[in-house]
């Protein structure tokens, strides 16, 4: 197993949840996976402001995408399963032009409380976190030196389970995605039965794929589960709901690799690393058990 890291934030700050995957280490992470060991990305230093593409640290952005692909595919070239330490959620565009370049026909099953498919352009920040599945679909326009590796994912091989940011989007003019993909919302996620619904809308993506790959956004969890994240929204799921869904997902079988980010220590002084660390511990072992 190799915990790769990512401290990317994409905003083109330094700290914040850029400094996740050291505290989750520092938590203990890695000795609840002592056959685990540790695998740095290579990331230049970002400007903040935004480039023509309507995204900040573009250069960064596409730098860190092709660091985090070949630190994948060596994973995979090694028979190892590559786990994601963000940082933000455009570290899983790594992930998927990793498979794109090994032709694994991948899925992605995306557990967020965000759509994450703003037009760039449209974004209130700029980061790239609030539109890499725009960017994986191809819906807008990538930044140049990224664009060489942009679409890596097609609408019908993408499941979308718990964004709750409707009403932002309609407010912004942002055209919400959920008529043009399979898209659970977190209300329904978090009701009862809705693991179970999650569980039967994965498992049909994963019938029609070769490999898939899990994302996990620490922000489907509701503020009283983590409140150590940067847009907090109401609703959300319990730690132990939470749990469930990556138990039921991984449980089908056939998961190339795992992404976890969204975690800011800078706001509660690591205080939940412990918790966050014995779930990635835990989802990282039942990944390993489940893998072909």
């Amino acid at each position: 197993m190799d915990l790769i890291t990512v401290p990317f934030n994409s905003s083109g700050a330094a700290g914040g949840v850029a400094r996740a995957p050291s505290a989750l280490l520092d938590a203990g992470l890695l000795a609840a996976l002592p056959d685990a060991r540790v695998v740095p990305t290579d990331l230049p230093p970002a400007d903040p402001s935004r480039g023509p593409s309507g995204l900040a640290a573009e250069e960064a952005l596409a730098a860190m995408v092709t660091s985090v692909s070949e630190r994948v595919l060596e994973a995979w070239a090694l028979d190892r399963v590559p786990i994601l330490l963000g940082g933000d959620c455009p570290v899983l565009l790594g992930g998927l032009v990793a498979a794109e370049r090994r032709n694994y026909g991948a899925g992605l099953v995306f557990v967020d409380g965000h759509e994450d498919a703003w037009d760039p352009h449209r974004s209130p920040t700029g980061e790239a976190a609030d539109s890499e599945i725009a960017l994986a679909l191809g819906w807008s326009a990538a930044p140049a030196a990224l664009a060489p590796m942009m679409p890596c994912l097609r609408p019908s091989d993408l499941v979308q389970l718990g964004p709750r940011d409707a009403d932002e989007l309609t407010e912004a003019g942002q055209p919400t995605i959920r008529d043009r993909v399979e898209l659970l919302p977190g209300e329904r996620l978090a009701a009862p039965g809705g693991v179970a619904v999650g569980r039967r809308l994965a498992a049909a993506l994963v019938a029609r794929t070769r490999h898939w790959w899990l994302h996990v956004d620490l922000d489907v969890l509701s503020t009283a589960a983590l409140p150590a994240v940067d847009y907090p929204q109401p609703g959300g799921l319990s730690w132990e709901q939470l749990e469930a869904l990556t138990e039921a997902l991984l449980g089908l079988g056939g998961c190339g690799g795992l992404s976890v980010c969204i975690y800011n220590p800078d706001l509660d002084g690591d205080a939940a690393a412990g918790r966050i660390a014995q779930y990635v511990a835990g989802a990282a072992r039942l990944l390993e058990q489940h893998a072909e």
